[in-house]
C-alpha cells in the first residue's frame, strides 16, 4: 500500500485567492454553474494518463455546445431557457445556459449555434441584464458572424405598440451581422407556453441536427441542482397555493387619493420558500361588476356555454377567471377594427398610427372599446379573441427571517373614473376585496437579479418611491435578522408626508436603533415645486458617491419607468459632479456597477 502524500499540496497564492473572491461576488446559482463547469473543463484539458508526459487532446471544435443565452426581467424568459436547456441536455447534446450579463462577449465571434430567449419590457425596452448584451451587438466592436446559426424567442406584452421589439432587434441585428437564422422569430404574448412551446420543440429539433451527443468529459452547464439540494415545492405558477388572507390594511391617511393596502399571507403547508427580492405571483378574479360589463355590451348571456381547447365553461365564467379584461391589447383591437368597421380604429392600426394606437391602448379597457365601437361578437369567438388571464407579480415586502411562515404585500389598489365610469385593477381589486376568511391563489417568482450584498459587511443604498419601497422593508429585516454589519439608506418618496408615508413608523424605529443608518424622503407635493426621489440624490450626492465607491449596493424599485430613468440620470450627473467623470465615462462607471451586480433595479 503506498503512504500518504505527507502533506496536502499547496492552496491558492493569496492574490489568486483575491481575484477568485471578486471573481464569484454576487454571482447567482446559474451563474456558479456555469464557473464551475468552466474550470472543470480547464482540469479535464490537463489529465494526463499514466505514464505520458502529453496532456489529453481538447474537445474538438465540432463538439462545441449550444449556447442559449437569455434576457429576463420577470422570469418568464429565464423560464423557457432553462425548459429548452433541459431538453437538450436530456437529448444528450451540450449545451450551456446563460444570462445575457453572464455571457463573456468575446466568445460570440466563436460561436457556432446560438439561441436567444429574450423579453421586452413596457413599451420597447430591454430587460436589466440584457442591455449591455444588446448594445455589444449594436456597436462597432461587435463581429462579423458568417459562422453563427441562431434563433431568436421574443417575450413581451402586446398591450404595448411595440410588442416584442427587443426580441426583433437582436433578430434583425444578428442577420445584419452574417448569421444564418435557423427558424422563425418566435413572439409571445404574456400566455408564453402557446408560442414558446412550438418554437422551443423546432429549436430541439434543430440542435439534433447540429450538434453531436456530449462525450464524456464534455464542459456543459449543469442545469440541474446536486443531491443536496432542497425539495422543491409542488407549488408552480400553473398550480398555485391557496394562502390564507392574514391582514389586510390600508396604510394611508383617510384624505388620501390613494388606497394602498398592506397584505399579509400565510404560507404554511405551502412548501414554498422565498428571499428577499422576489416577487410573489397572484391569480386574480375578474371582478363581478367588470364581467357585467362586458357581458351587457355584447348583449350576450352569461350562462352560455362556451368551448376552447377543449373545455366548456359558461361565457361569465371564462371572463371572470380566465380572459383579460384590464389590458387591451393590439391583437383584439385588431380583430375588433374587423368587425367594427370604424376609421378611427383602422387609423389606429395603420402604419403612421404608432400614438394614436398607444393613446387607445393606455386609455381603454375592453369593455370601453365595445361601448366606443358597437361590433358582433359570437361568445365564442370573443373568448378566443380575449387574451388569456396572466398573473401579477408583486414585490414581496417581508424577510422569512423576520415573518416565517409569512409573506408580506405592499399594493396600490388601481380605481379611477373613465369614460364616465368607474374602472378598477384586476389583481389589486381582487386582494382589496378578500376578506379574513379568503385565501389568495400565489406561487413565488425568484427574482436573482434583485439580491442583498453576498458579503453582509457592504453597504447599500435602496430608492423606492411608493410602493417601491416594498422590497427594501424586507432587505431590512433580512439584514436585521442575520446581522449584517453594512450601513444601510433609504430615499423614500410619495406626494404627501402626513398621508402618505408607507411603513414610518417601522423606518423610524429602525433609524433610532442605529439599523436605518440614513433616510432621506421627497414629498412631491407637500411644496409648491415639485420634489422627487432624484431631487434628494443630487442633494445628496457627495456621500451617495462616496458610499458606491466604496463598495456600496444601489438598488431602484418602483412602478414606473420614467422614475427609473430620471433616478438613472440623477445618478449619472452624480458621478459628473462628484466623480470627476464626463458624461460617457459616468454612463460607463453605472454599467460597470451593473455588470458587478451593484446597480440592481426592479422596474415595473
Amino acid at each position: 500500500m503506498s503512504a500518504l502524500p505527507a502533506r496536502l499540496p499547496p492552496a491558492l497564492p493569496q492574490e489568486k485567492l483575491a481575484l477568485l473572491s471578486r471573481l464569484t461576488e454576487g454571482l447567482d446559482r446559474d451563474a456558479l454553474h456555469w464557473t464551475a463547469g468552466y474550470f472543470a473543463g480547464l482540469a479535464a484539458q490537463t489529465i494526463r494518463e499514466p505514464g505520458s508526459g502529453q496532456p489529453a487532446p481538447a474537445e474538438a471544435a465540432d463538439g462545441a455546445p449550444a449556447t442559449i443565452v437569455f434576457g429576463s426581467q420577470t422570469g418568464n424568459a429565464k423560464r423557457q431557457a432553462e425548459a429548452l436547456a433541459r431538453r437538450i441536455e436530456d437529448a444528450g447534446l451540450p449545451v450551456r445556459l446563460l444570462r445575457a450579463d453572464a455571457y463573456p462577449l468575446r466568445e460570440l465571434s466563436a460561436e457556432r449555434l446560438l439561441y436567444v430567449v429574450v423579453s421586452t419590457q413596457g413599451d420597447g425596452d430591454p430587460p436589466d441584464d440584457a442591455r449591455a448584451f444588446i448594445e455589444h451587438l449594436n456597436g462597432r466592436r461587435a463581429p462579423r458572424l458568417p459562422q453563427l446559426r441562431y434563433a431568436v424567442l421574443g417575450l413581451g406584452d402586446s398591450s404595448y405598440p411595440r410588442f416584442c421589439a427587443i426580441g426583433t432587434l437582436i433578430d434583425e441585428r444578428l442577420a445584419a451581422l452574417g448569421a444564418e437564422r435557423l427558424l422563425a422569430r418566435g413572439e409571445a404574448d404574456v400566455d408564453v407556453e402557446s408560442v414558446a412551446g412550438p418554437w422551443n420543440e423546432q429549436a430541439l429539433a434543430r440542435a439534433r441536427e447540429a450538434l453531436k451527443p456530449a462525450p464524456a468529459l464534455a464542459t456543459v452547464t449543469p442545469l440541474r441542482g446536486g443531491a443536496a439540494s432542497p425539495a422543491p415545492s409542488s407549488v408552480t405558477r400553473e398550480r398555485p397555493f391557496a394562502a390564507p388572507l392574514l391582514a389586510n390594511q390600508r396604510i394611508v391617511g383617510r384624505d388620501s387619493a390613494k388606497d394602498i393596502r398592506h397584505i399579509e399571507l400565510s404560507l404554511e403547508g405551502s412548501g414554498l420558500d422565498y428571499q428577499p427580492g422576489d416577487a410573489l405571483g397572484v391569480w386574480p378574479t375578474q371582478p363581478a361588476a367588470l364581467v357585467d360589463a362586458v357581458i351587457d355590451a355584447l348583449g350576450a348571456d352569461r350562462e352560455q356555454p362556451v368551448t376552447l381547447a377543449g373545455e366548456t365553461l359558461p361565457l361569465a365564467g371564462w371572463l371572470s377567471g380566465r380572459r383579460e379584461l384590464t389590458r387591451l391589447t393590439r391583437p383584439f383591437v385588431t380583430a375588433h377594427a374587423g368587425r367594427a368597421g370604424h376609421a378611427a380604429l383602422d387609423a389606429a392600426l395603420a402604419p403612421d398610427g404608432a400614438d394614436r394606437l398607444r393613446a387607445l391602448l393606455e386609455s381603454h379597457q375592453v369593455v370601453d372599446l365595445l361601448r366606443a365601437f358597437p361590433a358582433r361578437w359570437d361568445a365564442g369567438d370573443l373568448v378566443a379573441a380575449l387574451r388569456p388571464l396572466a398573473p401579477r407579480l408583486y414585490s414581496i415586502a417581508s424577510s422569512r427571517a423576520a415573518v416565517g411562515e409569512e409573506v408580506h404585500l405592499t399594493v396600490a389598489v388601481v380605481g379611477y373614473e373613465a369614460f364616465g365610469t368607474p374602472h378598477v385593477g384586476s389583481a389589486s381589486r381582487f386582494l382589496a376585496d378578500r376578506g379574513e376568511a379568503g385565501t389568495v391563489p400565489v406561487f413565488v417568482e425568484a427574482n436573482d437579479r434583485f439580491r442583498l450584498p453576498a458579503d453582509p459587511a457592504r453597504d447599500i443604498v435602496m430608492i423606492g418611491p411608493g410602493t417601491g419601497v416594498a422590497p427594501f422593508r424586507a432587505f431590512l429585516q433580512e439584514r436585521i435578522e442575520t446581522g449584517a454589519t453594512g450601513r444601510n439608506w433609504l430615499f423614500f418618496g410619495n406626494p404627501h408626508f402626513r398621508s402618505e408615508f408607507l411603513y414610518q413608523a417601522e423606518w423610524q424605529q429602525a433609524h433610532r436603533d442605529g439599523r436605518l443608518h440614513r433616510i432621506d424622503l421627497a414629498f412631491s407635493r407637500d411644496q409648491p415645486e415639485k420634489v422627487y426621489v432624484q431631487h434628494a440624490l443630487r442633494r445628496r450626492g457627495r456621500d451617495l458617491y462616496d458610499w458606491i465607491e466604496n463598495g456600496g449596493h444601489l438598488y431602484v424599485c418602483g412602478d414606473a419607468a420614467r422614475m427609473a430613468r430620471d433616478v438613472e440620470a440623477a445618478l449619472v450627473e452624480i458621478a459628473i459632479t462628484h466623480g470627476g467623470h464626463g458624461r460617457e465615462s459616468a454612463a460607463e462607471w453605472l454599467h460597470t456597477l451593473a455588470a458587478q451586480r451593484r446597480y440592481s433595479r426592479d422596474v415595473y
